[in-house]
């Protein structure tokens, strides 16, 4: 019969209910800001400055954490209901509704020209409606391929333009903003956007960019203080059962985005109110959550005297320095994957013609993700890293990274994703987290737990996700998305080679013990002899 340890019911909850609240909101982030008009690219530099701010936010509150230990639970629940608060001003974006709507930001058009374009009228600029009756478009001519920019204006503009574009049944006012070539144009293909100067000069895109920091940085570091105090609430007997704890994180964030995912597609059209669904089922499981914390037990820790002194006398050894380095890889090659999978998936889907079936399959992925591929991994990766050892585990998660983004550049239709992600997300993700996590806690000084998990962590998302979307960016942008991950897959496998050729390859030297620090015992029997301890403490 399974024991129930009611201690650590308190912190399963917290999870199970942190992640929930997550799972509606996180996976439409990118969403929101099309809708709004951002387009993808500037969304791609929002996401790659974002982690920028986890590499300071996540060991400064870690330090806070540990220099007010009396205060460790208040400072968890402030940030859950700054995180929550955040997101829920989603709802209150302003709607600047446009008598041209775009779907997501932008799209193709094909459309008829009565007539060349003109020049534009100085009117269209100047006129209080702008923003709201004119969109930005490129046009190809269909024959030549010339092509030219222009300003699509709506009818509703009130300036007496002729109506010289066809766009199916619609028809409105372009205008040249650029000479073209030629001067026969008939039938063209338009990308049409928003224009710039609405989007960066508007209240609603800074409103949405302060929101989106404040909410992404308030879940990333709440997700570095939850690992620190379910490690404080483990103790170091009992390290081992993180997983156990961290897979109802998993689970709740998998079932309510499936949930949230449905709903939202019964719910209105609107681009942001249609998010009303999901942001409700986020408000109710973050009170769920703050209720669980609140119920929390954290055990009284020693402190430390000089915690910077510490972490800093930690950090500057040279086996620690080297894993933060793969850290940041991992980091690397996770952001890749996370921001750009999908984006790949649909252009496999366009060429493939599944794009009827894109969001059915891309909810799948997200299910066979968190439900199939992370939960096994999760609650059995404290036998798998006692068994292996963290060098090995590290070595074994790069290898299985390397399969997955070749099998990801391969996919011959969207459906294959789902069997790829459902194989080896767990090895790869789950794992490679909590092996980054566990050795973490089994090095941090007395008294240090959160900062140097804020450290870690902070390395690991905050500034490889921040290099993986950059250079992602770039290479998906040139390359295409099966070229750009055939070449993460490379990079993928010579961070495994490196890290089996830098990292010690005996699981004795897999710790840095320190003065007064004792290691996790299922590693006790690993450690070396007390004179070859003394080299490494010496360096």
């Amino acid at each position: 019969m399974v024991r129930l340890n009611r201690r650590l019911l308190p912190i399963k909850a917290h999870f199970f209910f942190f992640m929930a609240a997550m799972g509606p909101i996180l996976p439409q982030l990118a969403v929101i800001g099309k809708q709004i008009g951002v387009p993808p690219d500037v969304m791609g530099y929002i996401m790659a400055f974002l982690p920028l701010l986890y590499v300071l936010a996540k060991p400064l509150v870690g330090f806070l954490a540990d220099y007010f230990t009396s205060l460790r639970k208040f400072i968890f629940i402030i940030l859950i209901l700054i995180m929550t608060l955040a997101f829920a001003g989603f709802y209150f974006l302003p709607d600047n509704s446009h008598f041209i709507p775009l779907g997501e930001g932008s799209a193709q058009w094909n459309v008829t020209l009565l007539e060349n374009p003109p020049d534009c009228n100085p009117s269209i600029q100047s006129s209080n409606a702008f923003c709201q009756t004119t969109h930005q478009a490129k046009c190809i001519q269909e024959k030549q391929g010339d092509e030219f920019s222009a300003l699509i204006v709506a009818n509703e503009a009130g300036l007496n333009l002729s109506q010289n574009l066809l766009h199916g049944n619609e028809s409105h006012h372009i205008c040249r903003t650029q000479q073209p070539k030629t001067s026969d144009w008939n039938n063209a293909t338009c990308e049409v956007r928003h224009v710039n100067s609405c989007i960066y000069g508007s209240g609603k895109f800074w409103l949405f960019v302060c929101l989106l920091c404040i909410g992404i940085v308030g879940f990333n570091v709440t997700n570095s203080i939850s690992d620190a105090c379910c490690f404080d609430l483990l103790g170091e007997e009992e390290e081992g059962k993180y997983g156990a704890q961290r897979v109802w994180g998993t689970i709740g964030f998998g079932a309510t985005a499936m949930l949230a995912g449905i709903v939202v597609n019964w719910w209105t059209t609107d681009a942001v109110k249609s998010l009303t669904p999901a942001l409700v089922i986020m408000c109710v499981f973050s009170l769920l959550d703050l209720f669980s914390v609140s119920k929390l037990k954290l055990p009284k820790l020693g402190g430390s005297e000089s915690i910077w002194s510490d972490v800093w006398q930690l950090v500057r050894q040279p086996p620690i320095l080297v894993f933060l380095f793969f850290a940041t890889m991992a980091g690397i090659i996770d952001s890749f994957i996370i921001y750009f999978m999908f984006w790949h998936l649909e252009q496999v889907a366009e060429a493939t013609g599944y794009m009827h079936q894109i969001k059915l399959i891309e909810g799948l992925v997200v299910a066979a993700e968190c439900l199939a591929g992370e939960v096994p991994f999760f609650f059995y990766s404290g036998k798998i890293i006692k068994k292996l050892g963290y060098v090995h585990c590290m070595s074994m998660c790069f290898f299985f990274y390397a399969v997955r983004l070749s099998l990801i550049a391969w996919i011959p239709n969207p459906w294959y994703l789902v069997g790829v992600e459902l194989f080896f997300q767990g090895i790869t993700y789950a794992l490679c987290y909590t092996c980054i996590v566990a050795y973490a806690s089994a090095v941090a000084p007395p008294g240090t737990s959160a900062t140097v998990q804020g450290l870690m962590a902070g390395m690991d998302d905050g500034l490889g996700f921040s290099i993986g979307s950059l250079i992602g960016g770039l290479m998906f942008n040139s390359l295409g998305g099966r070229e750009s991950f055939k070449y993460f897959a490379i990079a993928a496998i010579c961070t495994c080679v490196a890290h089996i050729v830098i990292r010690p390859t005996s699981r004795k030297k897999q710790f840095l013990p320190k003065q007064g620090y004792v290691p996790p015992t299922e590693q006790e029997i690993k450690l070396p002899p007390a004179q070859e301890m003394e080299e490494i403490r010496l360096g």
